[in-house]
């Protein structure tokens, strides 16, 4: 309050607000969490600051999250969430994750915190051709799709249990897709007979154990000169049909004719066909002299 001793006295009041940026409480909020996969995880967010922060929960890689609605047990999928306490049921590997708390109240800066869900199952592994093949003396490669967590340990072996290591013959990478998927691949240089057979890829962890089988056997390739032959033999056999086709069609035709002139009208005059008669004899002598 402002005051003037004058007479009459002259005051003028002010209202004087303090705002204070927000800030989390680390103490009250969730650090990184580990759940197995179908249970539940609860994710809490405190901040302080005047006025009170609002809390909105976001997915670092701007993914969906998925919540139960207000009024049914199915759930929905979000961009954001708001609120001190985020509650997800029955997670699965594809809610695994960083997470975003953030607090603003309106005055700068906003703040936020990283949290990651982990969410643990056994390994699996897909594999998308099961049986391979190549020419001897070519490089083939081999892959697996392996989804784990926690992270787990991938090889691969021959079918007799034997591992493999890279080398000059072998040579294996493994590229990460996501938190919990990893593509293995294993390329074999100058394959020979004795690489033919089966092939394994192994993942381990911490929970379980998974395999998958692949198995490489010898592609021939058809020499140019038998694929020519086999045209020139294919190019006959399609000529000879076509040429037994049309003399067949002719045959139809002609039988086709004998049957009409057949049906021709018995009460046709005797004179006609004596003319005709007539005129085939004199085309047969005339075609005789030549």
């Amino acid at each position: 309050m402002c005051q003037v001793n004058t007479d009459p006295m002259k005051m003028q009041t002010a209202f004087l607000e303090v705002v204070i940026p927000p800030d989390i409480v680390y103490e009250e909020t969730s650090g990184d969490l580990m759940v197995p996969e179908g249970g539940s995880a609860k994710l809490v967010c405190k901040a302080r600051g005047y006025p009170k922060p609002k809390i909105t929960w976001r997915r670092e890689d701007s993914g969906s999250i998925l919540v139960r609605g207000n009024h049914s047990a199915k759930k929905e999928r979000v961009n954001f969430v708001d609120g001190e306490v985020i509650t997800l049921t029955k997670v699965t590997r594809s809610e695994m994750g960083a997470y975003l708390c953030i607090a603003a109240n309106g005055v700068p800066p906003t703040v936020s915190k990283r949290m990651m869900l982990h969410v643990h199952f056994h390994p699996l592994i897909q594999v998308p051709n099961q049986l391979v093949g190549a020419p001897v003396n070519t490089d083939v490669t081999l892959q697996c799709h392996v989804e784990a967590s926690p992270k787990a340990i991938n090889y691969w072996t021959r079918e007799s249990g034997e591992m493999i290591i890279s080398n000059d013959k072998y040579f294996m990478t493994e590229i990460n897709n996501s938190y919990y998927s990893v593509q293995m691949k294993l390329t074999i240089r100058l394959i020979n007979k004795s690489d033919l057979g089966g092939y394994k890829c192994i993942s381990k962890n911490s929970i379980g154990d998974a395999e998958g089988n692949i198995r490489l056997y010898e592609m021939e390739i058809q020499k140019h000169e038998d694929i020519e032959d086999y045209d020139q033999t294919e190019m006959n056999e399609e000529i000879e049909n076509s040429e037994k086709r049309l003399y067949n069609d002719f045959q139809d035709q002609i039988t086709g004719n004998e049957e009409n002139n057949l049906s021709l009208n018995n009460t046709e005059s005797s004179s006609k066909v004596m003319i005709a008669k007539k005129v085939c004899f004199i085309l047969t002598v005339i075609l005789l002299q030549f």
